[in-house]
């Protein structure tokens, strides 16, 4: 038991990977972005090309692919989403489903069914372990990537505090109108703001092909992970995003246990406990924003 658990720690720690970005998108721009686990899928596929064709290090093409992210991000919030939202708080979220339709089947029609990894490329880095006292072992991987998250979200925490730039983003995120009273350009706050959040994508792609197999259409469960480990974080909080992800692995291996396939209902649950929670907690604020819509 003991082991499980140490190993959903770790799985807690991809979901925490691949939410971070989804998080940091809502708190500064109140759009869940549907297109989250399209665009990490995108980044494993580059990945996959370089490694492919050019013999590129997966590690070595984050230096290419993160960048590649971050200007699509930029690219999509000035020419997509910023207008988009001129049209009401649904039309967002429309558009990155749309995304999402058109990126998965670009990557359909342009690599086919068949699953892709980026294990063969890492060496033994994807099942080397390393041998704890009591019979335990941890992947590298596993480490590497909980290690990743963390410097992540502690270098995110600490460029929002101390830069201009973070300062900014959080501003605009509070309230955008008074921002741009005091000479805050939201505009280029939000489109900063999504080239980060992208950035981020690009390394949960990064981790999901090299400890998984991924195909066209497996941004779908990235992103229900990524939205379950926000909402029972806490939506906007990053370090509360890492505590979901643990959460929601912790959940779905307490569910795998009781029932072989509880593995995914364990977390489901988990999810609309803390849910259901938030909403009845949070229930007299929801009625007055609900009269304020419809007044």
């Amino acid at each position: 038991m003991l082991s499980n658990l140490i190993q959903a720690v770790f799985l807690g720690g991809y979901y925490a990977m691949v939410a971070c970005g989804l998080s940091f998108m809502f708190s500064v721009m109140r759009i869940i972005n549907l297109a989250h686990g399209s665009l990490a899928i995108l980044s494993a596929y580059l990945l996959y090309v370089l490694a492919q064709k050019l013999n590129i290090n997966p590690f070595l093409g984050l230096l290419i692919v993160v960048p590649v992210m971050a200007a699509l991000g930029w690219i999509l919030q000035r020419y997509l989403l910023d207008r988009s939202s001129k049209g009401g708080e649904l039309l967002p979220v429309l558009t990155t489903f749309g995304i999402a339709i058109v990126l998965d089947n670009l990557m359909f029609q342009r690599f086919g069914a068949d699953t892709r990894s980026l294990a063969p490329y890492i060496g033994d880095l994807s099942w080397a372990s390393y041998a704890l006292p009591g019979g335990l072992f941890v992947g590298k991987l596993q480490i590497l990537v909980l290690i990743t998250v963390i410097v992540v979200i502690g270098a995110l925490q600490l460029f929002l505090k101390n830069t201009q730039l973070g300062r900014s983003i959080r501003a605009t995120a509070m309230d955008p109108d008074t921002a741009g009273l005091v000479g805050i350009d939201a505009k280029r706050a939000t489109a900063a703001a999504t080239a980060i959040a992208m950035a981020t994508v690009a390394l949960a792609g990064a981790f999901l092909g090299m400890r998984a197999t991924f195909e066209p259409y497996s941004g779908t469960p990235q992103l229900l992970a990524a939205f379950e480990a926000t909402v029972i974080g806490g939506i906007g909080s990053l370090w509360g995003t890492l505590a979901g992800g643990i959460i929601l692995a912790i959940a779905q291996t307490l569910g795998a246990s009781v029932h072989p396939q509880g593995f995914l209902l364990g977390g489901h649950l988990a999810f609309l406990m803390v849910l259901f929670f938030r909403l009845h907690r949070n229930r007299d604020a929801i009625l007055i924003w609900l009269r304020r819509r419809t007044a």
